[in-house]
This record gives C-alpha cells, structure tokens and sequence, in this order.
C-alpha cells in the first residue's frame, strides 16, 4: 500500500498536552488517545502519513520511546500502518460482507474506488491434479487461469488466483476489469458459494506483487463457486491485505 504522497499539517500535536501524573495515565496512552480520536473524527485521513517519530517527540518534549511505544500500539491495533522506506501512516480499510458473493470489482465499486488490475498470467491448460480433484474432472480437461494482482485507487490490495472451466467462456480475453460481468454474460456467474478464511503471512513473492513486506499480515480466502445449475464454475484462492480489509458476517440465532 502506498502512503499519501502529499503529507497533511500536524498543528494538532502543537495541541496535545502531555501530562504526567497519575490520574491521565501513561504518556503513550495519551499519544495514542490523541492520535486515535484525530482518526476518529476524520483529521487524519486514510492513507495519511504521520510525521517521524523524531518530529513528533519534539513537538510534544517527550522520548522517541514514548511516541514509538504508542505508535506500536496503534499499529497493533489496525489504526496505523508501518512500512519501511514509507514511515507510518493511517491505514485505509475495506468492509467486506464475508456472506454475499461478490467480486472485488463490486466490492470496491460499493466503496467508491477506482478498481485495475494488473495481470501476472491469463491464459487455458491443462487442468492440475489439485484442480481436477477440486472440479471433479479428468486430468485431461482444459481450463482458463485469471492471475492478477487487484488495485483500488492505484493501490495493491490482493492477490487473486481463479480457474474456471473451459466451458466458462469463449476466451480468456472476455475477462477485463471483472471476472463475474464476463461469466454473468455466459450465464455463469456463481450464485452459491462455499468459502474458507484463514489467517496467513504473505511470503516474499506474494509481498513484492503487493509492496509490502514479507511476513506481513494476510487474509486467504479460498471460494468455490456455482452456477444456478449448481456446476461449479470457480475455483478462487485470494490474498487480500491484512491491514486493509475487515471481514464482516451478518450471524443470526436459530
């Protein structure tokens, strides 16, 4: 993920007053107080990148360690992100329904993002033993591979691995900004999914493809999806970025 390139005023530092005491707590926890309400009520936007440590230190005449301890914590947390060679910035998050099935393309669409991909592999084969076991075929069938990397706002934000059946579509080449339009044009669109979520690091390949880091935090989803004649016609294995996406399901009591 990519940090704001144009850095935003911080005279709100100027405004945070450190007391020490008891009764207002740890120095960090006020930092990370402040910090959090700033994000909160919106002064400090997605993708906003904070000063340095060193700069906030002075501004407020605390340690470097106090503004790292609290920094920490709010990265812990979800709130902020840290990278290297970028510094630290306020993360910018997705919710997405685990429960509907929806592309990525409507997800961004719903949030008002520009979506592109950028392709690592499109194109037929053989089917593999993993995927004949999944579709249920003989190892001599053929199959269409979608590999690319999603962006929102010109920002990485997930991996997407799909086959889909030759059957699917006339040619790879329907498949454009979304997979689903070009199935839904077939009659294919999945209208029953099974899918599995797990939490997994990114390892260095997956993290080059993304801009982040190795060992990064990762969500793997892996949806198996169907056609309103119940063939199955998507098999999706998914890295989306740990610090972007919520993951949210709508639970109800029997």
């Amino acid at each position: 993920m990519t940090a704001d390139p144009s850095p935003p005023k911080f005279e709100f530092f100027d405004r945070i007053t450190m007391t020490s005491g008891d009764s207002p707590g740890p120095l960090y926890l006020q930092l990370q107080d402040a910090i959090r309400q700033r994000i909160e009520d919106g002064d400090l936007k997605p993708r906003a990148t904070l000063p340095p440590e060193r700069e906030i230190s002075a501004r407020l005449d605390i340690s470097r360690i106090t503004v790292r301890k609290a920094i920490s914590g709010l990265v812990e947390e979800g709130l902020l992100v840290r990278q290297q060679g970028s510094g630290t910035y306020v993360a910018s998050r997705i919710d997405k329904q685990y429960a509907t099935i929806t592309s990525f393309s409507e997800d961004m669409a719903a949030s008002g993002r520009t979506v592109t991909s950028e392709w690592v592999e499109r194109g037929s084969g053989r089917i593999t033993s993993e995927e004949a076991l999944v579709f249920g075929e003989s190892l001599g069938s053929r199959v269409l591979r979608f590999h690319r990397v999603r962006c929102a706002d010109g920002e990485a934000m997930a991996i997407e691995m799909t086959t889909v059946p030759s059957f699917a579509l006339s040619s790879v080449d329907e498949v454009g900004a979304s997979l689903y339009a070009a199935l839904e044009a077939h009659g294919n669109r999945p209208v029953r999914a099974l899918q599995r979520l797990r939490a997994v690091s990114f390892d260095a390949a997956q993290a080059e493809l993304l801009g982040t880091v190795v060992d990064a935090p990762a969500l793997y989803i892996e949806r198996r999806g169907f056609n309103v004649r119940d063939q199955m016609i998507e098999f999706t294995k998914s890295w989306y970025r740990g610090d972007s996406y919520d993951f949210i399901s709508e639970i109800n009591g029997s």
